[in-house]
């Protein structure tokens, strides 16, 4: 192994700084930098290193980098390390971050991949951090909304559907948590489309890249996982104040049951907004710019209009889910 500096600059300011950074042979790894913005941008690509933080934390260790990491990962995966210690096997970043990019409201997304399952005091004491490292989305400031998924690899390699996740972490379950009520561990539909994510898009932070770790998800759990995440949205109280996000959502799933594929929120929307009736097209433009601008809603995001797309999509997408 040898040392070396290089100097990291952001590529809208006049600003940077030099890096300490561990080169290996063999492999293929992205230097991040953190920027005078807050935001960490990539400056390289080398055979082999293991970028370190400031705080001599390990931050990251890239296959490929695209867009923005954001720089509080650094005390997010701080809090995980603490509160899982030896049993932490890898931690993936995947989602907007690395997949379409952050928008003003996105969330983070982390999958933790522990040895062994956590114990109440361990999931109480790391979802109380969790807390105070991630903030509700589009608050600004320098804390971003923040989705974390805890799984042991035992109960998802070899895989099953559907499988178990030990915890979840996110801007839903604020109030929850700040009244002192952590959900248990659940078997959760949704960790193929979660798993099959970050196989696809995902950046280790510690271990080794998720499609090394995990197994493939199955087609047929994959399709599984869309009807059942579809099936949950029946009525006006299973969309109330986050319509929103359930029309992004069905939006991704119908590109999923398309195409096979998995496509960020703003794309997804752009190529149903190609295919629908020219009846609901403004439910679906009207959540694809309340996401790309950061407004937190829209008035046409609510009543009947908002009803009869998400029955128009989910019908759709059953039948197509059902071919």
């Amino acid at each position: 192994m040898s040392r070396i500096c290089i100097p990291i600059a952001e590529r809208r300011a006049s600003f940077a700084r030099r890096m300490s950074v561990s080169v290996r042979q063999g492999e293929t790894l992205g230097i991040v930098g953190e920027s005078g913005s807050g935001k960490s941008t990539l400056a390289m690509v080398l055979p082999g290193c293991c970028f370190f933080a400031f705080r001599r934390a390990r931050i990251a260790r890239f296959a490929v980098v695209t867009d923005f990491i954001p720089h509080d990962i650094a005390a997010q995966l701080a809090a995980i390390e603490r509160h899982l210690g030896a049993t932490l096997q890898a931690v993936h970043l995947f989602g907007s971050a690395l997949d379409g990019g952050l928008k003003p409201r996105s969330d983070i997304d982390v999958l933790v991949t522990v040895a062994v399952r956590p114990d109440e005091a361990v999931r109480r004491a790391l979802m109380s951090d969790l807390l105070g490292a991630s903030a509700p989305p589009g608050c600004g400031g320098s804390m971003r909304a923040l989705e974390v998924t805890v799984v042991a690899h035992g109960d998802v390699v070899p895989w099953r559907h559907p499988a178990r996740r030990e915890l979840q972490f996110g801007a839903w379950l604020r109030g929850d948590l700040e009244a002192g009520i952590v959900e248990p561990p659940l078997v959760d539909h949704d960790l193929a489309i979660l798993l099959t994510k970050a196989r696809q898009h995902g950046v280790a932070l510690v271990g080794p890249p998720a499609d090394v770790l995990f197994e493939p998800v199955p087609a047929r759990d994959f399709v599984a996982a869309l009807r059942a995440t579809v099936a949950q949205w029946e009525a006006e109280p299973d969309w109330c104040g986050d319509a929103c996000n359930i029309v992004l959502a069905l939006a991704r799933i119908w590109y999923s049951a398309a195409t096979g594929a998995i496509a960020p929120k703003g794309v997804a929307a752009t190529w149903v907004l190609e295919r629908l009736p020219d009846a609901h097209r403004p439910i679906v433009a009207a959540a694809r710019a309340a996401y790309l601008d950061g407004e937190a809603g829209a008035a046409i995001l609510s009543g009947e209009p908002l009803a009869e797309f998400i029955g128009y999509a989910r019908r759709t997408v059953e039948s197509m889910l059902s071919a």
